[in-house]
């Protein structure tokens, strides 16, 4: 089991970053929420993360905080919740989101989450309710990697990225569009369009 990974960051986008360590470079699964708190490439990195082994494929989960990295466990355990809904529920909603979502049982937020229906809002608010205890004395913030707040340049096709970013994740072409167009302002880099698309989408609770 792999459960941390220490290195040099090679490269990033949403959904994957490629970590240099000892001669190795691991490409690895991230939520959209630690791929916001991701450094530039070229300096080192420090994730959390989760091996999966599948029969058709073996996949390495990374993460900003242990607090996502043990969640994520908690999520892929919960009936119908596989590693794919899993990121995608912690790219959309932070770990502290979603926990008070579970105690306040707020399905409504759940539910504009990608692939995520009303059934599967219930089981999750019903399974991880008694699950949500095993991360007491986690839930305060614990980044693991680095923020930099560097602003990068505006392209050109900062928005068109960005839509394709939200698609993947999830969400219809026409939701993503409209969210990338209800945000979009002037300088604004992909990240930044990605990040407000989905507070627009998902309301913080």
């Amino acid at each position: 089991m792999i459960g941390r990974l220490r290195g040099t960051l090679i490269e990033k986008q949403p959904g994957q970053a490629l970590v240099e360590a000892a001669g190795l470079g691991y490409e690895v699964d991230i939520p959209y929420s630690t791929f916001f708190q991701l450094p530039e490439p070229g300096q080192e990195v420090t994730l959390h993360t989760h091996f999966a082994v599948r029969e058709d494929a073996q996949s390495l989960y990374g993460f900003a905080s242990r607090l996502d990295r043990d969640l994520f466990r908690l999520l892929i355990k919960v009936n119908g919740v596989g590693p794919k809904m899993a990121v995608g529920i912690l790219s959309g909603l932070e770990a502290g989101q979603f926990i008070r979502c579970v105690e306040q049982r707020d399905a409504s937020a759940l539910v504009k989450l990608p692939g995520v229906g009303k059934k599967t809002a219930e089981r999750l608010l019903i399974d991880m309710g008694d699950r949500i205890g095993q991360l007491e004395g986690q839930f305060v913030p614990n980044s693991a990697v680095p923020v930099t707040e560097r602003p990068s340049a505006h392209q050109p096709d900062a928005g068109e990225e960005a839509e394709a970013a939200l698609i993947a994740l999830g969400y219809k072409p026409q939701e993503a569009s409209r969210a990338i167009n209800r945000v979009a302002a002037e300088g604004m880099s992909r990240e930044e369009l990605i990040r407000q698309a989905l507070k627009a989408m998902i309301p913080a609770s």
